[in-house]
């Protein structure tokens, strides 16, 4: 395994919407920023346009030599902060997981993160019936944080809570 990272690219969309095979992975996976599943590859490439000129939030994609494996956005947190990356849309080839392609693709996430954003802490937020995704973000170092006010969803005819992670340097 030796992944890399780069820019995402308008083209990612056509196999990253490929990896969401069911509406339950898929709302894991982005909540209630989309209105309807599935989503196709204009939908995703339409939503991240919003933020084309925002200098604040970005996406990334994780590669190797086969392709495509990972993507992730990162975002600073709010305002003016640039002391704190928020990560978010987190996602890995369904056929690759469990095979530690996240935990390297979070890894690089986090190293980006410190070394060359040089920000103090890293957070995110992963609903808590994703087990696989909380063990990920736990081996690499995330630790649950408590909020006074954690966000709930309303997924699938259900309320999904929202667990806070974080990683600070």
């Amino acid at each position: 395994m030796m992944l890399r990272l780069r820019p995402y690219k308008a083209c990612d969309a056509q196999t990253i919407t490929k990896w969401l095979k069911s509406e339950y992975a898929f709302r894991q996976w982005s909540a209630d920023r989309y209105e309807k599943y599935p989503i196709t590859p204009e939908d995703m490439n339409l939503y991240y346009d919003r933020d084309k000129n925002n200098d604040k939030i970005w996406g990334m994609t994780a590669f190797d030599d086969t392709g495509i494996i990972g993507h992730f956005t990162m975002r600073f947190s709010s305002g003016d902060n640039l002391n704190e990356i928020r990560l978010g849309f987190v996602i890995v080839d369904d056929e690759k997981r469990g095979q530690g392609y996240g935990k390297e693709m979070i890894s690089l996430a986090v190293q980006y993160a410190f070394d060359f954003i040089k920000v103090k802490k890293i957070s995110l937020g992963v609903f808590e019936n994703n087990s696989a995704a909380i063990e990920c973000y736990k081996s690499c170092g995330f630790k649950i944080a408590t909020l006074e006010n954690a966000e709930s969803y309303h997924c699938m005819g259900e309320v999904w809570n929202c667990m806070e992670m974080e990683l600070v340097k």
